[in-house]
This record gives structure tokens, sequence and C-alpha cells, in this order.
């Protein structure tokens, strides 16, 4: 009677120890941030559907500025600095998004789409900053590949703008972007090309620079005009943990400031000082009045002065959980950060 038991016995740890999770990777500690706004839950619920947000600054009233947001199942929504939804527009598939100010005060917003899993496209519009309204402008089309990443830059004295397309398959499309026939048109070449998944990405006008998040691997500069490309971060489980995702700066003088990636596989941020690209430190959006974010896929960061809730600058973050409702993004202050991180200004 003892021997089957003790089979029965030695089967059940066997079984138990095969369904243990695997505890999750954790890189060094992260200083707290608090979040001191919020939107409203996207209108996609109990599905991975918020993920990037994109910021215009008022320049006559900074505290007047906008934010747009995309909705991977639903469209682009539009927001207020204290969170308020101002509009939607309809326009499923989008992924990534930006946006960047034209002549006139105009400002175009430009979304990675998704719609065809076959062929990188660009779904444009233009944002009424009067009334927070956005309207279609067209699509632009890139290449072969699924619609991922996306990032623009209007270098100096340029005229147009520098659109880059990140897709799943790690090819870096560099997209000229340029005013016709009161429309948009685009010109594309390869600039790159990565082994493995890529989706974050920024550009740094100041050193043509574009940084790019490859998911598994870490984070690339690529030169914007000669597509030459150096690892810069690479995943270590201390400062990043896979995924790398969403990726934006705080420039700050001629080629310094700060590069700050989504470390999604710990819900934590890494911080870098540029132009070297040097580890800083990292820190998570905590729980407090407005919840705590995890699995941040989009990131955004304007170092500039918003007005009274953001003098020093605004950084908003998506937030893949936001339990018990849809996904939403979470506002934070962007010196508050920096004074977690030690950073005196």
């Amino acid at each position: 009677m003892i021997r089957p038991f003790h089979g029965f016995a030695l089967l059940s740890l066997g079984m138990a120890a095969a369904c243990a999770t695997v505890p999750p990777i954790m890189g060094d500690p992260a200083v707290n941030v608090s979040a001191v706004a919020e939107t409203p839950p996207v209108g996609t619920a109990r599905e991975d559907a918020a993920d990037d947000p994109a910021i215009w600054r008022n320049p006559a009233n900074p505290a007047a500025s906008l934010v747009v947001g995309t909705d991977k199942k639903g469209g682009l929504y539009v927001y207020d600095l204290k969170g308020a939804q101002k509009s939607f527009l309809a326009a499923p598939g989008l992924n990534n998004v930006d946006l960047i100010e034209l002549s006139g005060g105009r400002v175009l917003v430009v979304a990675s789409d998704r719609s065809d899993l076959t062929k990188v496209q660009m779904f444009l519009a233009l944002l009424d900053t009067a009334t927070g309204k956005l309207a279609p402008a067209g699509k632009i089309a890139v290449g072969p590949g699924e619609g991922y990443g996306i990032c623009m830059v209007k270098p100096a004295g340029s005229q147009g703008i520098l659109a880059f397309s990140a897709p799943k398959g790690g090819t870096i499309y560099r997209t000229l972007i340029t005013e016709a026939n009161g429309g948009f048109v685009g010109t594309t070449t390869t600039l790159a090309q990565v082994p493995t998944q890529t989706e974050g990405c920024i550009a740094d006008p100041r050193t043509n620079t574009l940084y790019i998040g490859e998911e598994d691997a870490g984070i690339w500069a690529i030169d914007t005009v000669s597509g030459a490309k150096r690892m810069v971060a690479a995943i270590d489980n201390k400062m990043l943990v896979a995924d790398v995702e969403g990726l934006a700066i705080a420039p700050e003088g001629k080629d310094g400031g700060y590069l700050v990636a989504s470390s999604q596989g710990d819900n934590a941020y890494a911080v870098f000082r540029l132009p070297d690209v040097a580890p800083l430190g990292r820190f998570r959006i905590a729980a407090s009045t407005f919840g705590s974010v995890e699995e941040t896929d989009g990131i955004e960061l304007d170092n500039r002065d918003f007005g009274p809730d953001f003098p020093s600058g605004l950084f908003i973050a998506q937030d893949g959980m936001n339990a018990p409702s849809a996904q939403n993004f979470k506002y934070a202050r962007w010196d508050a950060i920096l004074a977690a991180l030690g950073e005196r200004k």
C-alpha cells in the first residue's frame, strides 16, 4: 500500500512542478511616481486596444494643449490635459501615432495603419486645434510588411516631413511626406534592417538619429541619412526587460536630454542620458488616485511648459491593464519623474 501511494505522491509532485509558473523577470529597482491625470477608458473593452499617444503643444496657451491617442480596434481619440475626451475619429486598425506642425498653424497627425496586414500604410488626419476635432486627410502606401511603429520629424530647412515606419518584420522605411494638389504624397526608401520585430521609435533631428526598439533585443540608434546603425541599449534584464515598446525623448541643448523606453516586461520605464545613451535609472507609475500603470505599449514626452499642471513637461503612458475598466492613458509630471530619479533642474 505504501509504494503505490509513494509513486502517486511523486507523480503528483512532478505534475505540480510541471504546472508551476515561471516567475517574471524583474529588472533593477525602479523609483515610484504617481499619475496626476488620466483619460477615460477607450471604447474597446476587454481587448488590447489603447496603444500610443502624441502631444500637440499650444504655444499661445500651453494648458490648452491636446493629446491624440490610438484605439487599435476603434480609431483616434483627442483629449485635453485634464484627460477629458474632446473628440473621436473612427478608423479601425491604427496602431502607433505621431503629429507634427505644418505651416499656417495646421497639425498633421499620422498613424500606422494595420487595416491590411500585408502592406505598411500611413493614415493621415488634420487636427483642428481650436475644436480638438480630426479630419481624415488620406493614406500613403509605404511598402510590404505589417504596419506597426511610426514617428516623424521635420528636419531643419526641409520642405517636407520625414516619417519613419517600423513594421513587424524589422525593415525600417523612411518616407518623405510633401503637400501636393491640396493633399499629401509620400516617397519611400528603405533606411535600414534590424533582425527581429520592431515597434517603438523616436527621431532626434538635432543629431539626425532615429531610435528604434527591437522588442526582444534592445534599442538601436540609426543615422537618418545613411542608415548606419548601432545597438545603444541592449536588453539586459537590468535597465531593460523585454519587450522594449514605446520610446520618447526630452531634448536639451545641442544634443543632450533624455531617452525614455517602456520596459514592458517588468512594467517600468528606463531613462537614459543623451547624447551617449548612458543609463540614468528606472521608474514606475505606481498605485495612487489614478491607479498604477502596467504593460505599457506607447509613451510620449514633452519637456516644455504645459501650464500649472505640468510646468516642466508632460509624460504620457498607455495603461495596458487599467482594471476593471478598458485600457487608457495616464499623465505624469516630468519634473516629478526627474526628481524621483535624483535629477535636479
